[in-house]
């Protein structure tokens, strides 16, 4: 169908010169406004489109600070549009400007619609990129959307929660209730379908008090995934960043999106849990300078990716981008508008989306300046000194694809860090393979060698054992190897460096022995994971032994691979219900979770040392211990009477102390519990030993004999 230009003169609309703020669409029942950047533009047209598909354009004709404007009187909610833009085609000197493309607008806040696989949506001649490609690619991509702002939130504010209180469930939108026989087949992959009881009554039950969302910004497919009938089905391929993901919104895609996800927030915080966003600033789902041309490529294609700098610090070939995110391109955040972008959209998911946080995906490659990592970079100092962001939740994932990224333990307050040494350490001491107990002992305390150099607390290490990359926790202890086959990939992908262990048998199994050893394991790994000092993170599913059958890599896999299973039959629920009482020990003992280091001095004059190591034979650890690399067992005691850290009004505060025995060997051991003036009895309230179940006695100076590769917390009594 031949487009409808329509202009100023138009008979049928008239056109005001609007403003160039805020960017986006603002939309009042009297006109909306429309800005967009887009500073080396020739011509920038508005493109409108009714219900039945027609095209109606609008010239903006007024330009200051390289922002195209106008305002239009009528516009309903729920319209949808895009921009076409004339300009320069130079590729060589980064210039990429084609009217021909449809783009969707970097402001938009709901998008309808997705991007198909075609020809069109390529900015550049396939057979040839030094040519520009004629084919509309309207029919092909998305439609951005009008959207009001209004939302009655019934007193609905963010949560502030203190981050030694936080314990973070790593889930995603659609995984989590695809198959959930308990929320209404309508609603089963959906925001609307996370706002149920179902789903909120779980969580809250299991003693989890965030949920991280993996990406649910606006995203697309790579034309690569797509070619082989796959879909990304993680998200981490960003096509907008202000924008709801459509798809799993339950009401429609003309906003409706928005609605939805402010009503699963509010519901998530009724129920007492907060919400992050998993964000992905550091690129786009363009992709590299052969990728399509679907938003930003199409507006300022060098003012948002990076470019390769000669020695002086200025692009060496416009056309080619540099890379640490292994996508195809950098995100330019020291660059004005693509800092203010991101900035906008943090703002934004906090005032109007009532988020409560947000981790960053390869924050290291958003720290770049002169594309050396940089702890003072504009992003980093923009967000330090924002009197809105600095005080949400934010965590860093402290790498990017790049081998000078990994900052782990570098980032400056109040940034927090997923530690991927906790993860690392973990697996290694209950697979068998760590090298004595000095490492182990580091990260149960808070990996103080990464965070308290710099003033940080425990807290700024976010601890995790599984992750959505990687194997879960049912298949890190049921597969040596990867088995990624079904991604297409002829298992390439994924990484090899699994740090995992079968317990002997590849796979799943019918020998109860390796099942329930495997069980064992872990409830082992679950345990280290929720008394270890700092922020504890489970995975989707972890708890109920979600198993993706060996394929470490699954973000490909928008299929039962990756959902949850949600039929008791074969779920772990012993797993499970070790995991809530764990969670429920440490919500309810401050002297598991406390924010001051320990020190391994009394916290009064006489008293108890506030954190002891033991060794098996009842005596605390010697220089020598600390180098035995054979040791395969560490006893670990707290001590909550008093505690290090005040209470509100600088009160001391008293609590139960606790010891703790993590067995790794493939032996039983026999430890002593030690004699001390302070703690004379203790009560088994944790335990993967069936010798010694939770409920159990034991009394100072007694001899426990700990089953092979088992745990076991004791409570003062």
């Amino acid at each position: 169908m031949t487009p409808r230009m329509w202009n100023h003169q138009d008979e049928q609309a008239s056109v005001w010169p609007g403003r160039n703020w805020p960017l986006g669409p603002t939309w009042t029942p009297e006109a909306t406004n429309f800005a967009v950047y887009c500073p080396r533009a020739d011509r920038v047209w508005l493109c409108l489109f009714d219900d039945d598909g027609t095209e109606r354009r609008v010239e903006l004709l007024e330009q200051s600070l390289g922002i195209w404007h106008a305002e239009i009187p009528g516009v309903p909610v729920g319209a949808r549009y895009g921009y076409r833009v004339e300009g320069p085609w130079d590729p060589e000197r980064g210039l990429r400007f084609n009217q021909h493309k449809l783009l969707v607008d970097p402001y938009a806040l709901a998008v309808s619609g997705t991007v198909q696989d075609h020809p069109a949506v390529y900015g550049h001649e396939l057979h040839d990129p030094s040519l520009p490609n004629r084919a509309d690619s309207a029919p092909y991509v998305p439609r951005s959307v009008v959207v009001a702002r209004d939302f009655d939130w019934e007193g609905d504010v963010p949560m502030r929660r203190r981050w030694r209180d936080t314990v973070i469930y790593e889930m995603h939108v659609k995984g989590m209730t695809a198959l959930h026989d308990r929320v209404p087949e309508e609603l089963r992959g959906t925001y609307a379908g996370l706002a149920t009881p179902a789903v909120t009554d779980y969580l809250r039950d299991l003693g989890v008090t965030a949920v991280e969302l993996l990406p649910i910004h606006q995203f697309a497919t790579e034309p690569g995934v797509a070619a082989r009938g796959q879909v990304n089905y993680w998200g981490y391929n960003t096509l907008n960043y202000f924008s709801p993901h459509n798809a799993y919104s339950a009401s429609g895609d003309r906003g409706q999106q928005v609605t939805e996800f402010k009503e699963m927030v509010k519901a998530l915080h009724r129920a007492g849990l907060e919400v992050i966003l998993d964000v992905v600033y550091n690129h786009t789902a363009e992709g590299g300078p052969q990728g399509p041309t679907l938003s930003f490529r199409g507006l300022d294609d060098l003012g948002y990716y990076q470019r390769v700098l000669d020695g002086h610090g200025d692009p060496a070939v416009p056309d080619t981008y540099w890379d640490v995110t292994g996508c195809g391109n950098t995100v330019d955040t020291t660059h004005t508008q693509s800092l203010r972008l991101v900035l906008d959209s943090l703002r934004y998911w906090v005032t109007e989306m009532h988020v409560d946080g947000f981790r960053f995906d390869l924050t290291s490659a958003l720290t770049r300046t002169q594309q050396a990592v940089d702890m003072g970079s504009h992003l980093l100092t923009a967000i330090g000194q924002d009197p809105l962001l600095r005080h949400v939740k934010l965590i860093a994932e402290p790498w990017d694809a790049s081998m000078d990224g990994y900052m782990v333990g570098r980032f400056p307050p109040p940034w927090v860090e997923w530690n991927d040494q906790y993860r690392d350490t973990v697996r290694d001491f209950w697979r068998g393979h760590s090298d004595g107990i000095r490492t182990i002992a580091t990260r149960l305390a808070g990996s103080s060698d990464l965070y308290a150099d710099d003033g940080r607390s425990p807290y700024a290490s976010v601890n995790f054992v599984t992750a959505h990359d990687g194997f879960t926790l049912r298949d890190l202890v049921s597969y040596d190897r990867k088995h990624n086959e079904s991604n297409g990939e002829d298992n390439r992908d994924g990484t090899d460096n699994n740090r995992s262990w079968n317990c002997g048998v590849e796979g799943e199994t019918d020998d109860p022995e390796v099942r329930a050893l495997r069980r064992r394991q872990a409830k082992n790994l679950l345990t280290t994971l929720c008394f270890s000092a700092g922020v504890p993170m489970l995975t989707m599913g972890d708890e109920r032994g979600r198993t993706q059958r060996g394929n470490n890599n699954a973000y490909v896999h928008d299929d039962p691979v990756s959902w949850v299973d949600w039929n008791p039959d074969d779920a772990w629920l012993d797993v499970y219900e070790h995991t809530k009482a764990a969670l429920r020990l440490r919500r309810e003992h401050p002297a598991l979770r406390q924010r001051h280091w320990f020190e391994g001095r009394p916290t009064i004059k006489g008293g108890p040392r506030d954190l002891a190591w033991l060794h098996p034979d009842g005596r605390e650890m010697t220089t020598e211990d600390w180098h035995d690399r054979s040791l395969k067992v560490v006893g670990m005691f707290v001590s909550g009477d008093p505690l290090r850290s005040p209470g509100p009004r600088g009160e001391q505060l008293h609590d139960r102390s606790f010891m703790m025995w993590l067995n790794s060997s493939a032996d039983p051991v026999r430890v002593t519990l030690p004699q001390n003036e302070w703690v004379q009895k203790g009560e088994v309230v944790l335990s993967t030993d069936a010798a010694h179940p939770a409920g159990s006695v034991v009394l100072a100076g007694d001899v426990v004999e700990l089953e092979a590769r088992s745990a076991l917390v004791v409570r003062e009594v």
